[in-house]
């Protein structure tokens, strides 16, 4: 497989709440990096275990991303490295307020597994359904 087809299965596993799906396409040392986060979110995920546990968590979290709109993928002249951007579109579940996120993730595959996925999602958009979120309980 490409790496291009290997990013577009991990986005298809993120959106479908695939936790074992997206697990098991990161190496087993692989790690997930979110540079620019909310409080709570942690900076770096390594091992496809850390990894798993996580995004379980997450799963039950407070925002459903029903869709990726806009997807754009670039691959580079390192044909390991694939960028993607996109506009990630989902649903606040406790107040059932519309949600839309800005994203560009780099990723870095090699053997068909994802060694590095870097997640620079806009931060503002959670912090407000955060507020959001406190002031509606």
């Amino acid at each position: 497989m490409t790496a291009r087809e290997i990013v577009e299965q991990v986005l298809r596993a993120g959106r479908e709440v695939d936790i074992d799906g997206l697990a098991n396409l990161m190496a087993p040392d692989g790690c997930i990096e979110w540079p620019f986060r909310p409080a709570g979110v942690p900076g770096k995920l390594r091992g496809r275990e850390e990894i798993r546990a996580f995004l379980t968590e997450a799963a039950k979290g407070f925002v459903r991303f029903s869709e990726f709109r806009d997807v754009v993928l670039h691959e580079t002249v390192d044909p390991e490295v694939v960028i993607v951007e996109y506009n990630a579109i989902g649903t606040v579940l406790d107040t059932g307020a519309p949600f839309s996120q800005t994203v560009i993730a780099v990723f870095r595959v090699r053997n068909d597994l994802v060694l590095s996925y870097r997640d620079y999602i806009n931060p503002l958009p959670l912090a407000e359904a955060l507020a959001g979120r406190e002031s509606a309980l």
